[in-house]
């Protein structure tokens, strides 16, 4: 049976009647869990099997943004907490194997908490370059400061969820790390000139332009585009996205209910599919707007149902590994930036 072209969030940690009443109806894609979605494993596990119970596929696509640092929604007593991305950032200044090799040691223990879930895909890798005088939002969570690094160690994240079993969703392109403001707060626009967004902050996506799926930036370009976000500009999407990055997977909105969009949460909708989104991401929860969300949003078809087919056959099986072994060998090189006194 057919999907509707949006990912949404439900409000907390059990799966309410009318949230189930409205997946059953609307059938989205894919669902999103955030912290208020979260208490215990064998909680978070029904959930995830309800949510899929109630869209009628075992294997419809669960997501969740565990970066490690900051941002992670699953957290102790239950989970183990993870380094930040400027960690590996730093190891990778001392040498450039262990930088990588600590990003996909801790990308791959993350991958195991979340398969144990039934969690499928994270929001991870980062390709963002984040510049002195850009808000905070990126901040730690970037592995670096120049495209290469950054590049290099998204690869060995995208390696160790691959690893695991867990699909990787490349953000936020075509790049947030400029940005001098919060987009969940408010629109940030950049007036960098376009010779140095390709040098610089695209330039870090291009290497990873195979991944399966990708979210956008609400940032606008004014260089490219000065009236839109690069999430509802279609100049923006097929200029710098599918052509000049060679993005040709599937390509997802970043939140529809971020302050960074101006209208309506239907009209919002409405702007993300006309710029060329093959998804729209909707994490709030609340089930006036999802009913929005899913009022505008089109059956998956077309070349988007071939990009949301394709990334979730690149999904592979987890590999054995050692867990203690793994986790041992990752504080290990952490270790490292303390002994070298970084």
């Amino acid at each position: 049976m057919s999907r509707r072209a949006f990912i949404t969030g439900i409000l907390g940690p059990r799966l309410e009647p009318a949230e189930r009443e409205f997946i059953v109806a609307n059938r989205p894609w894919g669902f999103i869990l955030f912290r208020r979605n979260i208490e215990t494993p064998a909680q978070v596990a029904s959930l995830i099997e309800q949510l899929r119970e109630a869209v009628g596929d075992t294997d419809a696509p669960v997501l969740i943004d565990q970066e490690g640092g900051r941002v992670q929604r699953l957290r102790p007593p239950h989970w183990p907490l993870y380094p930040s991305g400027a960690t590996f950032g730093r190891l990778y200044a001392l040498d450039p194997a262990l930088g990588m090799a600590a990003a996909r040691l801790s990308a791959q223990l993350i991958a195991d908490d979340l398969l144990t879930l039934g969690v499928t895909v994270d929001c991870l890798p980062l390709a963002d370059v984040p510049v002195p005088g850009a808000a905070d939002v990126i901040g730690d969570r970037a592995y670096g400061t120049d495209p290469v690094t950054v590049a290099a160690i998204a690869r060995a994240v995208t390696e160790g969820l691959q690893a695991g079993g867990i699909l990787p969703v490349l953000k936020h392109i075509p790049g947030h790390g400029r940005a001098t403001a919060d987009s969940h707060e408010s629109l940030p626009v950049v007036a960098t000139p376009r010779s140095e967004l390709e040098t610089v902050d695209f330039a870090a996506f291009r290497p990873l332009a195979d991944l399966p799926m990708a979210m956008t930036a609400h940032v606008v370009f004014s260089a490219i585009d000065p009236a839109h976000p690069a999430t509802t500009s279609a100049t923006m999407i097929d200029e710098v996205i599918r052509a000049f990055i060679g993005f040709q997977g599937l390509l997802m909105s970043d939140d529809v209910s971020m302050n960074a969009l101006a209208g309506s949460i239907a009209e919002r909708t409405r702007a993300i599919f006309a710029a060329g989104c093959d998804v729209v991401l909707y994490c709030n929860g609340k089930l006036e707007e999802m009913h929005d969300v899913a009022g505008q949003t089109p059956v998956l078809s077309g070349k988007a149902l071939e990009r949301a087919r394709a990334a979730l056959a690149a999904r592979k099986a987890p590999r054995p590994f050692d867990r203690a072994e793994a986790r041992a060998d990752l504080d290990a090189l952490v270790a490292r930036l303390g002994a070298a006194g970084v």
